[in-house]
């Protein structure tokens, strides 16, 4: 019997229990979507939780936000898998971070108040920044959410006992119906409860399975490295660099460009600046990264564990046998930590995988979505109806009446703008389902690296950056990224492409990071030199003090 089928019987028997754990992690999601939901849902309440979160809950937000199942099951199968060379991809994800710590976290808290968009247009004219930076992340959040809910249709029909398009269409269906009820009627407080729920299940379950690959070992780890490389087939070579990448200059290049996006692309994903709103302070701000920091790092070292472990006990040929990606790594490893296939113990750690690997989708994929509708309507939707008049103390009574209004339509806008991203995410995971999403996510930090993350570091830290730099600098990023993937190898040209059948691809690397991000900051600094109107040196020293010391932040 093929690992596939084997699987495939196996998710049959635990189905019922898979189901039960689904529905009490639904249940338990639904209820506190409904006590937020009773909450008066004001702008600040809607977009940031009305800030009143600690550090530490924003913290495991923060982490829940980050960690999806592509790290849970993905970085764990590519270790399975590849060794060495897959284990690098934990460690480009973790450094990601120390880039927020040092250049983001407390300088977009004080200068923002729900979306990026808030911090550049601080300093510049606001509609055309607004409609940049709110095109941009809506494109980051649309890529990342298919990214999401196409795993999800394979990944819980497989655990579920079926990889049919039924299957496969009703859970991308499920889960984009939830998300929007999520963020619809709970707004950023219900939305940031269940990832605490969902971080809580998800390094409980990766802590357990860790646990039990160690203990199996002994606590040897060069037990278990060796055992590792004598099931990969590989010996010696799966533990050494080349096994995916070096073997030419090219796919040396391809993963250089994939690491700068993973690097930089976090600090310019919308779902987690988002995430530094729903605090009080800068200062609470940094100290949720420092927590994120210590749960994101924890949990990257046990997926390497999961990894080696999986490729020791299951094998590379077998994880690779069920699926090609080696997203079933981990499932096939809790079900032989277990005791095997029929055993009580294999049951139940094969169905728990299954529920924490539902509980890291629906977490991730109602942040993405909130942080989406809220540049629809914070920033696409308001840079057209709000006034413009300048804020500031000496507002009228009818002016402060004017703003209270625009927040109450900004909130509908995006209760609205919710349904909406989440019928455009279903319609593309339904034309996506058979197709390889790994680049899909590469894709969204190489956008975010090259659009978001120049225009918002010039706009921190260069005095004389101006409003059509801000602007040159997001589409400068923007349009080569996607098209560059257009052109690439995972568009067309190669049998595991979007579309196999036809070649037109003249861009050789998989990721367009390496090229992108460079012609984001570039055309930044060209906008800035051509613009006709200078830097408002005034505002930029105002945004200076705010930043640092937070002096009149929201």
């Amino acid at each position: 019997m093929t690992a596939a089928a084997h699987l495939a019987d196996s998710a049959g028997e635990h189905q019922g229990l898979a189901i039960v754990l689904f529905t009490v992690f639904v249940s338990v999601t639904l209820a506190i979507t409904a006590w937020a939901g009773r909450r008066r849902s004001s702008s600040v309440e809607f977009f940031a939780g009305g800030r009143l979160f600690s550090p530490v809950e924003n913290g495991l937000a923060i982490a829940g936000d980050y960690m999806s199942a592509a790290s849970f099951l993905g970085i764990s199968g590519l270790i399975a898998l590849f060794g060495y060379d897959g284990l690098l991809y934990s460690v480009g994800f973790f450094v990601a971070w120390l880039v927020v710590l040092m250049l983001v976290a407390e300088l977009v808290r004080n200068c923002g108040r729900y979306t990026m968009a808030d911090v550049l247009s601080a300093r510049m004219r606001q509609r055309p920044v607004r409609i940049a930076a709110g095109t941009a992340s809506v494109t980051v959040s649309i890529l990342y959410l298919v990214a999401q809910m196409v795993g999800a249709s394979s990944l819980v029909g497989l655990l579920l006992g079926g990889e049919g398009t039924g299957v496969r269409t009703g859970t991308v269906i499920g889960v984009g119906a939830l998300m929007v009820f999520y963020v619809s009627f709970g707004g950023m407080r219900a939305t940031t409860w269940i990832q605490i729920v969902k971080t809580v299940l998800l390094i409980g379950g990766t802590l357990t399975l860790t646990v039990m690959v160690l203990v199996r070992f002994h606590g040897d780890i060069g037990g278990l490295l060796h055992s590792a490389a004598t099931g990969s087939g590989r010996g010696d070579a799966f533990l050494a660099p080349g096994l995916k990448y070096g073997a030419d200059g090219t796919s040396r290049l391809d993963f250089i460009s994939l690491g700068v996006a993973l690097v930089l692309g976090t600090a310019g994903l919308p779902h987690i600046l988002s995430r530094f709103y729903t605090v009080p302070t800068a200062r609470s701000a940094r100290r949720s990264v420092v927590w994120a920091i210590g749960l994101i790092g924890t949990f990257y070292l046990m997926t390497i564990v999961l990894g080696f472990g999986a490729a020791a006990l299951v094998g590379s040929d077998t994880v690779r046998d069920s699926n090609e990606a080696g997203n079933t790594a981990v499932p096939l490893l809790a079900e032989i930590l277990g005791g095997g296939s029929g055993t009580t113990g294999g049951t139940v750690l094969f169905a728990m995988v299954g529920a924490v690997a539902f509980a890291t989708i629906l977490a991730v994929v109602a942040g993405i979505t909130l942080a989406s509708s809220a540049s629809v309507a914070h920033d696409l939707y308001a840079s057209w109806r709000r006034p413009a008049a300048p804020a500031g103390p000496g507002r009228g009574r009818s002016d402060q009446e004017t703003e209270g209004e625009m927040e109450e339509d900004e909130v509908r806008v995006a209760r609205f703008a919710a349904v909406g991203i989440g019928a455009v995410a279903i319609a593309i995971s339904l034309f996506a389902q058979d197709q390889n999403i790994a680049f899909l996510v590469g894709l969204a930090f190489a956008v975010a690296a090259s659009a978001n993350l120049p225009a918002l570091l010039y706009s921190l830290f260069w005095h004389r950056f101006t409003t059509r730099g801000a602007v040159w600098s997001i589409y400068g990023g923007l349009v080569p990224a996607l098209l560059l993937v257009v052109l690439s190898p995972v568009t067309s040209g190669r049998p595991d492409a979007l579309f196999p059948g036809i070649d037109f691809h003249v861009f050789p690397l998989e990721n367009p990071g390496l090229v992108s991000i460079p012609l984001g900051f570039l055309a930044g600094w060209i906008g800035t030199v051509l613009s006709p109107e200078p830097a408002d040196e005034g505002k930029y020293a105002e945004t200076e003090v705010r930043s640092l010391t937070g002096a009149g932040a929201a």
